[in-house]
């Protein structure tokens, strides 16, 4: 990670918003009508800062998958609203969308996000019959720190301790991931969300790393990444794919050609629809996809 991720700061981020929103626009009719809950409290009362999602429901009785929905930004800007344009792309293909905020360093370090994470999914769960979705029909959709984050997420397992059964996650798309947090020890975006550096914790930085906690348990990925993409290289995303397939976990690939990280994040060319489908068919209900959702 040689230098910050910029491209959810303040005016870059209202340009990602813009430009992404008018390629949603073209692309064919909707499949699916929904309706947006804006600022969905998620976390209880007496949790260290007050977080909220906005909720994208797709009109029907469902069952629907749900899919927490994490924003980048160096794990230190961003919000939720970043991430409305994939958002309203998986509302229109049948899924349930939850986009949330989380805490940030340098505020709050690693693993506070984690836990907020799990905190989101815990009040899907609790929300299902609400919203008519399937619990057991769970999956994240991050980019850059967001994919890091929703990466950590579906890996960890019941040996780790952080791990908890009920935020287990059935599939991940996860896009520019900074999978391996080991190779970074001296980066100074790391070493905010970690609170020190990968020589002071070595044991920090693998346990932060969600390619260290790959198992055969682990969920279907589909990771996408820019070919030139210099804030996190590609290897990030071979050696991901690589521990995936080591495992016999399903994992899908897909290269946007010749575009770097922020260009990816704002042209993502086929990755999104390529994401969908992998979703439709590692995540959507039997149920669902038997009633065309």
């Amino acid at each position: 990670m040689s230098s910050p991720f910029c491209f959810l700061k303040q005016a870059l981020g209202f340009l990602v918003l813009l430009t992404l929103s008018m390629l949603a626009m073209s692309q064919d009719a909707p499949r699916h009508d929904y309706k947006v809950i804006w600022d969905v409290a998620y976390t209880a009362p007496g949790w260290p800062q007050a977080l909220q999602g906005d909720l994208y429901v797709p009109e029907g009785q469902g069952p629907f998958a749900a899919v927490l929905v994490v924003h980048g930004g160096s794990w230190q800007h961003g919000d939720k609203s970043d991430m409305a344009p994939i958002c309203r792309d998986l509302a229109r293909r049948g899924y349930v969308a939850f986009t949330v905020n989380y805490r940030l360093a340098p505020q709050y370090l690693y693993p506070a996000p984690i836990l907020d994470l799990q905190v989101a999914v815990r009040w899907l769960h609790a929300h299902a019959d609400e919203y008519h979705l399937d619990p057991a029909h769970t999956g994240a959709w991050g980019y850059s720190a967001g994919a890091h984050l929703v990466a950590l997420l579906g890996t960890l397992h019941a040996g780790d301790a952080l791990a908890t059964p009920d935020t287990t996650l059935q599939a991940v798309v996860s896009g520019g991931t900074p999978a391996d947090l080991r190779k970074w020890p001296h980066s100074p975006l790391v070493g905010i969300f970690l609170g020190k550096n990968g020589i002071e914790a070595p044991a920090l930085y693998a346990e932060a790393s969600p390619v260290v906690h790959v198992t055969t348990a682990t969920p279907p990925f589909f990771l996408y990444h820019g070919t030139a993409d210099t804030l996190v290289e590609p290897d990030q995303a071979m050696g991901m794919e690589a521990a995936l397939k080591a495992a016999g976990v399903p994992v899908q690939l897909y290269w946007v050609n010749g575009h770097g990280h922020i260009y990816t994040a704002l042209f993502p060319g086929k990755a999104v629809d390529e994401g969908l489908d992998f979703l439709d068919a590692h995540l959507k209900p039997v149920a669902s996809m038997a009633n065309g959702h």
